[in-house]
């Protein structure tokens, strides 16, 4: 048997096609096969990956407006550039290693990938057509799986130029999938941000920005809370725009060649270090790094020639050079905004104080907390937080990438999940059913504390809190976040609820990024068990479980779970596993969070005693239906 095992000879050896390959190595291509709830599944890759073709077509001067649509899971993106050639239209979209993009004249500082990008989209897609219009003539392709069925004829038409993509994902590569909205007007917004004046077409929706990422900013903040007016600072292949807000954390976006690279890069990190720099010269003081970046909102666009990234999804930069021969990241943002930035803090004596005043808030705040964090890091080693309170996983997000296996590790690193729950049974049943190599489990004792209105002094006196900040690591911010996925699990009833807004209060409260970088999700379990001898089915609603019986007839055996306790490992395997039901916690674009924590989690406002009673009446009427 080992020698069968071992044999290595010729027949050992196989050759894969450019679709075989992406089917069997998605991650590799496009990420995340999750089912959409995350805002860097596969699925979103999927539509960037066409539109990234559409945008191409746009910086070079052809096509202002992009229409997308998504209806039953199909995507369809119509442009109206120059239109892929319509000889090369089947090569385009299933040929590898074909396209224009390796002509640096033509695509110097593309976004889409250099002929890979809709190669992937058709080999992962049940169904794709590519149709290409040019001058009054149209060639249209469709596709299964990669495999093309249908290549029709040149033909003419009336239709203006432009390419038209429709695509289905495969439901085989992407279980359960489903389209977040919010998200594709995440992604769609930002392409506006970054191209002023391209007009997009969502779903019959116009999306268009005239002040680029000043604009952007606008978007993800409260003017209420702003400390100074937004910089707005504009330089050749270069953009930037920075504020201070009341907030905790950094909040950044950053962005290469019209590409939000999620995970930052060398981009990201010489901003972060030359905005430090340009600071401490201005004033002539030698702020602590820390001060000087809590609370700023700030977004960062470069145009890099050729750029290498560090993924084939482009979520982080890896170029040490801004051009061929050309100076190196760090100097490049360094230099611009020693010049940029220290003329318009001259030239703004109000800004340049507001600034100032902000960063020495930072400091007697961080100096305040001095003491109180020392004893609180001095507790959580004391409460032996790595065997009491947490059961951890084997994969963090921060470990050292190993030489061997570095792809199977990096999709380790995206599924690294932790479950927040409470009391024992709970806890038990996840510990007992998780995968130990990608999924954790915090503990919390009780309910919570609410912590709205409370400065960040409470994170470290209360014990609670100040353990699961240093299990998550973000104690000294986002960069050292240990899990991907942050899963709060409570019971299905009034007191997880409550337990659930408690949490993710403290979270909004001082660690908000957690939530706008699309970290934070709520699990759903089922409610009922529906069963007989011969199948169960697993309910989520009263919807679910009304087909459930029709479907097995017979009077079949219902439960109704009342906590994640009453359900056994072996079955909790079940839901925390591939088919993992997880909702995101989202904030709107113009959500403001002190006034959303003050209306939910302040004083008992007459607003909200109405927003109780007329909802309460629908949910008395669901139990009622329920248990009848």
């Amino acid at each position: 048997m080992a020698e069968l095992m071992n044999q290595y000879n010729e027949d050992s050896i196989r050759s894969l096609d450019w679709r075989e390959h992406i089917r069997l190595r998605p991650g590799m291509y496009i990420g995340k096969l999750g089912d959409g709830s995350s805002m860097d599944d596969g699925i979103y890759i999927l539509i960037k990956e066409v539109v990234d073709n559409c945008i191409d077509e746009y910086t070079m001067g052809h096509g202002k407006r992009v229409e997308v649509k998504i209806n039953d899971g199909t995507v369809t993106v119509r442009d109206y550039g120059r239109g892929i050639p319509l000889g090369k239209v089947v090569d385009v979209v299933s040929k590898i290693n074909t396209g224009a993009k390796y002509d640096s004249k033509a695509f110097q500082k593309s976004v889409g990938l250099n002929g890979v990008g809709t190669k992937a989209v058709n080999a992962l897609s049940s169904y794709f057509k590519v149709a290409a219009f040019r001058e009054g003539r149209t060639k249209e392709a469709e596709f299964e799986k990669g495999v093309l069925v249908k290549e029709h004829k040149e033909a003419a038409t009336t239709e203006p130029n432009g390419t038209l993509v429709t695509f289905r994902p495969d439901d085989s590569v992407f279980r359960h999938y489903h389209f977040i909205n919010e998200y594709i007007e995440n992604q769609i917004w930002n392409y506006c941000f970054l191209n002023a004046g391209l007009q997009i077409n969502f779903n019959g929706r116009n999306f268009i920005s005239k002040n680029g990422l000043l604009d952007l900013l606008q978007r993800k903040t409260n003017p209420e809370t702003l400390r100074y007016p937004i910089i707005h600072l504009k330089g050749e292949d270069i953009e930037l725009a920075i504020t201070h807000t009341g907030d905790y954390g950094e909040d950044l976006y950053s962005f290469v060649n019209g590409q939000h690279t999620t995970q930052g890069g060398t981009h990201q990190a010489a901003f972060r270090e030359a905005f430090v720099k340009v600071v401490r010269d201005f004033y002539k003081k030698d702020y602590d790094a820390a001060d000087v970046r809590q609370s700023i909102c700030a977004a960062i666009s470069v145009r890099v020639q050729e750029p290498v990234f560090e993924s084939q999804t482009k979520t982080k930069l890896g170029s040490q050079y801004v051009y061929e021969n050309g100076p190196s990241m760090k100097s490049f943002v360094l230099e611009f905004l020693a010049k940029e930035l220290d003329n318009f803090l001259h030239k703004n004596a109000p800004v340049a104080e507001a600034l100032k005043k902000r960063i020495e808030q930072s400091e007697r705040e961080r100096k305040e907390l001095s003491g109180i964090r020392k004893l609180a890091n001095e507790r959580a080693k004391k409460a032996n937080l790595h065997n009491k309170k947490l059961r951890d996983c084997r994969v963090h997000l921060n470990d050292d990438v190993p030489t061997k296996g570095k792809e199977e590790y990096q999709a380790k690193q995206l599924d690294s999940t932790i479950f927040i729950t409470e009391g024992d049974s709970a806890s038990g049943s996840i510990t007992k059913s998780r995968n130990v190599e990608t999924q954790a489990v915090f503990s919390l004792r009780g309910k919570p504390l609410n912590c709205f209105g409370l400065t960040k002094k409470v994170v470290y006196e209360n014990e609670e809190f100040n353990l699961l900040q240093h299990a998550l690591n973000i104690e000294e911010g986002m960069d050292d976040l240990r899990y991907n996925n942050i899963v709060i699990a409570t019971d299905a009833d009034v007191d997880g609820m409550h337990i659930r807004l408690l949490i993710m209060t403290f979270f909004l409260q001082f660690f908000p990024d957690l939530v706008r970088n699309g970290h934070v999700y709520i699990l759903e379990t089922p409610l009922f068990r529906v069963r007989n001898k011969q199948k169960t089915i697993y309910c989520y609603s009263d919807d679910e479980r009304k087909k459930a019986i029709a479907e097995l007839g017979s009077k079949p055996e219902i439960t109704r779970f009342k906590g994640l306790g009453e359900i056994s490992p072996e079955e909790f395997a079940q839901f925390i596993g591939e088919d993992m039901r997880k909702e995101p916690v989202l904030l709107s674009h113009d959500a403001q969070i002190q006034k959303l924590l003050e209306y939910y989690m302040g004083k008992n406002t007459p607003q909200r005693q109405v927003f109780i009673i007329d909802n309460l009446r629908v949910e008395k009427d669901l139990v009622e239906e329920i248990t009848a």
